[in-house]
């Protein structure tokens, strides 16, 4: 009898022994030959990578001898124990240097923006929203339509009032789409960045000069008064810094190792980043 297509384990990524399936069974993604759900299961694409992911970890695991071989051919979600002894193998696989004094010193000029503490701004806006089956061409171009209006000169006082009243798809247009004080904390991350932390931001006061496009829609802003705040010096920021490039150095490696593996593997059905070499950069 021949084992190699009997066989019920899996003794990691590299093992070719997985059982043969039908072409119904072949339609299930799988690593390796390992199912990732039950034949009629149905998932996203997100779970599914994450299936994947999961399910080779755990094979690497298997191969290393740190958790015991498969049983079956569809996958076992992890459990907390395994979940531990997988997190312990990652973690001693990818190397994270310690940022240097160096590198945290050059992230701090580059974003002196982000350690201001105190910094506000009085906004109003007016909201053109992106909405399922709206033409985002057409209504970008109507916003700067509108925006153009409002730069001219002898604009009228009260024209950016009359206008959020009648065009903002914001709560705030009857207000004449006054935002109030807020800070880099307390606005969507896009706008956040347009009028906090990009290089030639902080505009000064008044209509901002382009459109701000943010995961709601377009948005025309007027800067109506400003809190500067105050600058922190490099000392007192320094250890945030250092832990905040850590985890970027983190992200980098774990992508890194996550491609090897892949690469590595036999990937059915579900698409994955692989690495063709294990000296990926």
């Amino acid at each position: 009898m021949d084992t190699h297509a009997t066989s019920t384990e899996c003794g990691g990524s590299s093992c070719q022994c997985a059982p043969e399936t039908s072409a119904v069974e072949a339609s299930v993604p799988r690593i390796n030959g390992i199912a990732l759900h039950e034949l009629g299961e149905a998932h996203d694409a997100n779970t599914l990578r994450e299936l994947a992911y999961s399910e080779i970890l755990r094979q690497q695991a298997i191969t290393l001898g740190l958790l015991p071989p498969q049983v079956g051919n569809v996958a076992n979600p992890l459990t907390d124990a395994e979940r531990e002894i997988v997190e312990a193998m990652v973690d001693q696989s990818i190397h994270i240097p310690e940022p240097t004094e160096e590198e945290c010193q050059r992230y701090f000029d580059a974003n002196k923006g982000k350690f201001v503490v105190g910094q506000e701004l009085h906004l109003r806006h007016i909201l053109f929203a992106v909405t399922p089956g709206v033409n985002v061409q057409a209504l970008s171009g109507y916003a700067e339509k509108v925006l153009l209006e409002l730069s001219g000169k002898n604009v009228p006082s009260d024209r950016f009032t009359q206008l959020a009243a009648e065009l903002s798809n914001c709560p705030t247009g009857k207000d004449g789409g006054d935002l109030g004080w807020i800070g880099p904390q307390s606005c969507v991350s896009e706008l956040s960045t347009e009028l906090f932390h990009k290089q030639n931001g902080l505009w000064g006061m008044g209509l901002h000069p382009r459109l701000v496009h943010t995961r709601f829609g377009f948005h025309i802003i007027d800067v109506l008064d400003r809190r500067v705040g105050v600058q922190k010096e490099y000392a007192e920021v320094r250890e945030r810094i250092a832990a905040q490039l850590s985890l970027q150095s983190r992200a980098k490696a774990l992508y890194q190792y996550m491609t090897i593996l892949v690469g590595e593997a036999t990937v059915e059905g579900v698409n994955l980043d692989a690495a063709n070499s294990p000296l990926v950069q």
